[in-house]
């Protein structure tokens, strides 16, 4: 039986019971009304399409053909069974040697082959989320803070704060330079946290950007590394979707910066990367990690903190073989870029046949789309929840609005289009469209309704000016009948 509701906070912790989660947000009230309601082509087409959700499903069907051709890799198989013992009482927090060789080996493959990383720097934790996590604990204390661009991915808020007591303090970017970073930008939140006598520990990029898409060219990569070593403040570069990139060059990683920028210019102790296989291979159930840092001292310390979220041995196990996989790994990352640039141009396409355009992207599995158009008053942020309210509850996607993302301007939504087959695309696209034509139509009827009250407001007016012109005729002919200086209508002068 359940404690009453009041003696539930005395029995936990501050950390337990503080709202810095972030999960009544918009971005996860969102993952709820898709819980409740989820949409299945044939089960449940009127449920709502999950588009809040970055996973790349599109090249899965490559991992499983993989996984059937080398039976060895898994201790769950006729083939591998006789190294069950060996991973089943593996306890090393190190983790397998070949795993470590194997994911820095991808890393290099992930970035083009332009960079290597060392397998000794590899730290392994539970996803994504565990290794920011990690990064934090090992960096900053509770009440230091972290610079972050904004808009920025939703989850940061707990990702980062929630456990640690980090604060976050977003660096602004706006549409009017399509939310490019500067170093002015940074600079001027860095001397603003000053201001407010916050100690700033460092800044945190992702690149590619989740939400936007896009990717920090050289120059501002390598100005912004220039940047924290003149401040001697760490920089903890997000670089999950490495390999996501679709169009428009090559990603560039800060370890390529690291490697190229004159020694004198950059403190590579304040360099930090945090990866996983999540977005780049499509694997988030896997739970892979990693902290990569060129700072020994804080490798050594995330390796102790990795034991509280370690990468299972079998997984460990399997994804060694098919990482260590060349031909395979180069012909997935080569199919998987190839798939996700056809995806994205059918859904932007689809986009643009309802009028609705997005920022241009060259990476990532979403898209930011503007619907500033849409909303009852562009400048307010209750108009693009109101939408997103319309959005969710009658056209049945669960897309994430801006202000999720720390963005500074109302309008923008974050859509993600490759966690779903192809069928689905179309179906949400096409409920967008239709969404989109009758809210149009509606905007044209409101126009005829406001042009048909105008036109009876000057027809009424119209009718007012000829009763009125009538009546005053009509003075005018009898005041004419008594006044010597007005000529009578019957005046044989105005008959000629």
């Amino acid at each position: 039986m359940g404690l009453p509701a009041k003696n539930k906070g005395a029995i936990l912790s501050k950390i337990a019971t503080n709202d810095q989660h972030g999960e009544n947000s918009e971005y996860f009230d969102g993952w709820k009304a898709y819980d409740k309601d989820p949409f299945h082509l044939s089960r449940n087409p009127h449920g709502i399409i999950q588009m809040g959700l970055a996973e790349n499903q599109l090249c899965l069907d490559l991992i499983k053909d993989w996984v059937m051709e080398n039976p060895e890799a898994s201790i769950c198989t006729l083939e591998g069974v006789h190294q069950f013992s060996d991973i089943a009482n593996f306890q090393d927090y190190h983790g397998l040697k070949k795993f470590r060789q194997a994911i820095a080996h991808f890393m290099g493959k992930a970035r083009g082959g332009k960079v290597t990383f060392d397998p000794e720097r590899v730290v392994m934790s539970g996803g994504a989320t565990g290794a920011n996590e990690t990064i934090m604990f090992c960096l900053a204390d509770p009440g230091d803070v972290f610079l972050i661009p904004s808009p920025y991915y939703a989850a940061f808020d707990r990702d980062l704060r929630w456990r640690t007591g980090v604060e976050i303090i977003p660096v602004p970017c706006s549409s009017s330079n399509n939310f490019k970073l500067t170093v002015e930008a940074v600079d001027w939140a860095y001397k603003k946290a000053q201001e407010s006598n916050k100690k700033v520990k460092g800044l945190i990029l992702t690149n590619p950007s989740n939400p936007l898409g896009t990717m920090l060219d050289k120059d501002t990569l390598t100005n912004l590394v220039r940047f924290v070593t003149r401040k001697n403040i760490h920089l903890v570069v997000d670089e999950i979707y490495a390999a996501t990139v679709f169009a428009g060059g090559d990603f560039v990683s800060v370890a390529e910066v690291v490697n190229d920028v004159d020694i004198s210019e950059v403190n590579v102790d304040l360099i930090h990367i945090v990866y996983s296989l999540s977005k780049d291979m499509g694997l988030p159930g896997f739970r892979v990690g990693i902290v990569y840092s060129y700072n020994d001292s804080v490798v050594s310390c995330a390796r102790k903190m990795s034991s509280f979220g370690l990468v299972s041995s079998q997984t460990q196990l399997m994804l060694a073989s098919m990482l260590s996989d060349d031909r395979f790994v180069e012909n997935f990352l080569m199919e998987s870029s190839r798939r996700l640039g056809i995806r994205h141009k059918v859904f932007t396409t689809g986009l643009k046949k309802a009028d609705i355009s997005c920022l241009t992207s060259n990476a990532g599995l979403f898209a930011w789309m503007d619907l500033r158009h849409l909303l009852r008053d562009r400048n307010s942020f209750e108009s693009e929840i109101e939408l997103w309210h319309i959005i969710i509850d009658k056209v049945k996607l669960n897309v994430s609005p801006g202000s999720s993302f720390r963005c500074t301007e109302p309008g923008w939504f974050r859509v993600c289009f490759a966690n779903m087959d192809d069928d689905t695309l179309h179906v949400a696209l096409g409920r967008i469209q239709d969404f989109v034509s009758k809210n149009n139509n509606k905007i044209v009827e409101k126009a005829s309704e406001n042009d048909q009250v105008i036109q009876n407001n000057n027809a009424k007016k119209q009718n007012w000016r000829q009763s009125n012109l009538r009546l005053s005729f009509r003075r005018l002919y009898e005041d004419g009948l008594s006044s010597p200086g007005i000529m009578s209508p019957h005046s044989p002068l105005l008959r000629a």
